[in-house]
């Protein structure tokens, strides 16, 4: 980003903090200026996205190979076993701790704050989430098909916080889309800077604001090369760099590479009951440049492999639950013993205990067919609709297992709650 853009950002920032201080005092309520005063606030911050969505880093085309490089299929072991490799475990445990270190800690106030907090995202960044997908001689880190990898990434990430970890997972999403489908143009073009020390910030937004959305039915349309639609829900959009966004052809839906530093791209924050953290936002569209990424048929396999990434939230934030109420009822005392004495408890305990296992199972079936190259089209179906089901009513029961507690924001169970309703309703964002 050069001076005059970090400059540009920077003043927008700060005039917005000071406008949103004068709409907080008391004073311009003496001079009937609540009104205007508001109104400032809502323009400056919808005009502050506007231009943030439009600074972004120039993509230089790197000098690109004959073909483009494609991640083999993992090797099966011939028998239904989902242990971890030592590779995935050693990369799982880094994640897991720094999901309790950092995410768990910073969870309440980056859901208050609606963003998560840059040095969380450099954090992150540092991980390599962004290289899972992404081949080792174009700089990533693996050597066959990881979706399996990215579901245990995804899981351990969300036991933290559901919110900040698509904040962090949202550059993967197209650092693994442009792996898996782009050319080799589009591959040297985008992919150095997702492998490089400094991550853009980038999003895959499939979902639009409408009643019954159905993936594969988009309004958004790409007519003569150029995009015009609205995507809803898009993590970090207001400073994303790169999007992938899917839309209508006359062949199917297919995916697109956007630039967003285009005057026809708008970006508007939309704010949500769950995943607050995200910072998602509203991308408008109107006659944007954009290059194709892929095939129809590689749009479905997107699909497929972002409601899995989803099903991997859910198995953390539901795991994340279960961790939580099951000391709680040990310890709340009601009539003179732990409450985890009354039936009732005990089995809606464990009652979560055995839907996770069931969604653990299927999500990881689905992941390991994903990576082996394998159909994996009904597993993953009865994984979205077995985590979508299940997870908003784990969220439920812990809620209702900590009583008056569960309302209140001194515990968790009220925001993992409201992040688990949006596993049945999200498109794109993340993709494993």
């Amino acid at each position: 980003m050069s001076l005059q853009e970090r400059t540009r950002r920077d003043a927008i920032g700060v005039g917005v903090a000071l406008l949103n201080k004068l709409a907080r005092s008391r004073a311009i309520d003496r001079f009937g200026l609540r009104k205007p005063a508001e109104r400032a606030v809502f323009e400056a911050t919808k005009t502050g996205f506007r231009t943030a969505g439009a600074l972004s880093r120039r993509f230089a085309a790197a000098s690109k190979p004959a073909a483009p490089s494609r991640l083999p299929a993992a090797r099966g072991t011939g028998r239904f076993d989902l242990t971890p490799t030592e590779d995935q475990q050693m990369m799982v445990d880094v994640v897991r701790e720094f999901a309790a270190d950092v995410l768990r800690p910073a969870a309440a106030a980056a859901d208050t704050a609606c963003v998560t907090d840059p040095p969380v995202l450099e954090s992150s960044a540092e991980l390599g989430l962004s290289l899972i997908e992404v081949p080792e001689d174009l700089g990533g880190i693996v050597t066959e098909r990881s979706a399996m990898t990215g579901v245990l990434v995804a899981e351990a990430l969300a036991h933290g916080d559901m919110g900040q970890a698509v904040a962090c997972l949202a550059p993967s999403a197209v650092s693994t889309a442009i792996s898996l489908w782009g050319d080799e143009t589009q591959q040297a073009t985008y992919l150095p800077a997702f492998t490089g020390s400094s991550v853009p910030a980038a999003a895959l937004a499939l979902l639009e604001p409408r009643a019954l959305f159905d993936p594969f039915e988009l309004k958004t349309r790409s007519t003569g090369g150029l995009l015009s639609g609205v995507k809803s829900l898009v993590p970090r959009a207001a400073e994303a760099e790169l999007f992938v966004i899917g839309a209508q052809t006359d062949a199917g839906p297919r995916l697109f590479v956007v630039e967003p530093d285009h005057p026809g791209v708008t970006i508007e924050a939309e704010p949500s009951m769950g995943l607050r953290a995200a910072s998602l936002s509203r991308v408008i569209l109107a006659h944007v440049p954009a290059v194709p990424l892929g095939t129809v048929e590689d749009y479905a396999e997107c699909v497929r492999l972002s409601r899995l990434g989803w099903c991997a939230l859910a198995l953390g934030t539901a795991r994340a639950v279960l961790d939580y109420v099951m000391p709680y009822v040990n310890s709340r005392e009601a009539f003179g013993e732990p409450i985890s004495h009354r039936q009732s408890v005990a089995f809606m305990v464990a009652n979560i205990g055995i839907e996770l296992e069931g969604m653990k199972l299927v999500t990881y079936r689905a992941a390991s067919r994903a990576s082996q190259g394998l159909p994996f089209a009904r597993e993953v179906a009865l994984a979205r609709r077995l985590c979508a089901e299940q997870g908003m009513r784990i969220g439920t029961d812990g809620v209702q297992l900590l009583g008056g507690h569960g309302f209140v924001k001194e515990h968790p169970v009220e925001r993992w709650y409201r992040d688990l309703r949006a596993i049945g309703v999200l498109e794109g964002a993340v993709l494993v």
